[in-house]
């Protein structure tokens, strides 16, 4: 069976084709810099064979139709026709509280997705566009929606509903949804399967620590908490994204006489450590550099990071009444040793003991770095995102042949 993953965004496209008897990868890229004039495509084999070059489709169809050409490329492509691609799932934003599952995409899929465009303007349009691009382009062939929000939706009210007057959640749908629960529910298996434990037996503090930031506080398989919010933009530090703020902040940009565009860039785009750093990056590896030569606002804006990451962790363990295991995932927290050690030696109260040099050998792969006598379990568990969609699918449209999602 060959699943083809798709992550349409507003100016790229993402695609995965696995083989799921072995959960292979058979090619993976990238269409970048859509809606451009110089529209740029990657294409992977899994043996290692490599091709980059401009392309002159610049419109989601046009990306798809160039990825679908190179899978079935006679002389580099991985399959012989596209009739071997048994379904396409598909990386959506928001579901809003109508989807809580993955979903066949079907007319009344697609309009739910529609209705979530205010709550997901950049993401969910590019979405959908994605999907109609292969409706078009491979017809017949089914779809699948996973979307970020779904995992999160198991929060009680008191986790994900605003102190605002009530009126806005039911008519407006202003509430915490949280987003990057893909990652969070790929951890969440891997790391209970790893540890030789069922899902529901751990409860776990999950931490994707990358570009984009957040955690969840997972009980017995289900998430009770989450820091990322309406938006992605609530929650921990992030590379160019402020996180949790004074609202009263956003009202004083308006009152300096900022737009409102102009405000949203300053919270989604110039905040964060690119804001506070001040170095002209938001790669917390440049950060750490310029902290270590000296760099007095690198270090605050690395302090800063690990400090509110520290703060979600406590307040995560108090809900949970508890925790088995602390769990590392993200392009920050799988690669970034220094991270994590400071966030760890943050935690002795909570009974943390690591492993120095479990942790500085433990990039990129999963590995429990806390000591025997940790009351916590610490695990680096690197994510697998697009693995996870494909999974769903075949779970989604193939229950009789679904592949075990926690091994």
């Amino acid at each position: 069976m060959k699943i083809l993953v798709l992550n349409a965004g507003s100016s790229s496209m993402k695609f995965t084709l696995f083989s799921m008897e072995n959960e292979q990868v058979l090619a993976k890229g990238q269409v970048e810099r859509l809606g451009s004039d110089k529209p740029n495509m990657i294409y992977k084999r899994s043996d290692g064979y490599v091709e980059e070059g401009l392309i002159k489709e610049n419109t989601p169809v046009g990306a798809l139709r160039k990825i679908c050409e190179k899978l079935i490329d006679p002389e580099h492509g991985v399959l012989k026709s596209l009739c071997e691609i048994d379904a396409i799932g598909h990386r959506v934003l928001h579901g809003g509280e109508k989807i809580t599952a993955p979903i066949r995409i079907d007319a009344q899929a697609k309009e739910i997705i529609r209705e979530c465009f205010p709550l997901g303007p950049l993401h969910n349009p590019a979405n959908l566009a994605g999907i109609e691009a292969c409706e078009k382009e491979m017809p017949g062939v089914p779809n699948v929606g996973v979307f970020d929000t779904q995992f999160h939706m198991t929060m009680p009210p008191e986790a994900y509903l605003y102190a605002l007057p009530y009126e806005y959640y039911r008519k407006f749908g202003i509430r915490k949804y949280g987003f990057h629960g893909t990652s969070h529910h790929y951890v969440t298996l891997a790391t209970a399967k790893f540890l030789g434990r069922r899902p529901e037996e751990l409860n776990l503090i999950t931490c994707h620590l990358g570009n984009g930031c957040s955690m969840a506080a997972v009980r017995k398989g289900k998430v009770i908490d989450t820091s990322m919010g309406l938006t992605p933009l609530e929650g921990l530090v992030m590379g160019t994204r402020c996180g949790d703020l004074d609202p009263a902040a956003v009202l004083r940009l308006l009152e300096l006489g900022h737009s409102r565009e102009e405000v949203d860039q300053i919270l989604n785009k110039q905040s964060g450590l690119l804001g506070v750093a001040g170095i002209g990056s938001s790669d917390m590896r440049d950060i750490i550099a310029a902290e270590q030569a000296g760099n007095e606002q690198a270090l605050q804006a690395r302090k800063m990071f690990i400090r509110r990451v520290v703060k979600y962790i406590g307040a995560y363990y108090a809900l949970l009444d508890g925790a088995d295991a602390l769990v590392f995932t993200g392009g920050i927290g799988e690669w970034s040793a220094y991270t994590r050690e400071h966030v760890l030696s943050a935690l002795g109260c909570l009974g943390i003991r690591f492993d120095s040099a479990k942790n500085n050998e433990t990039l990129g792969k999963r590995g429990v770095i806390s000591t025997p006598d940790s009351k916590l379990t610490v695990v680096v568990m690197p994510t697998d995102e697009e693995l996870m969609i494909a999974r769903s699918v075949v779970k989604t449209l193939y229950p009789e042949k679904s592949a075990d999602c926690n091994r």
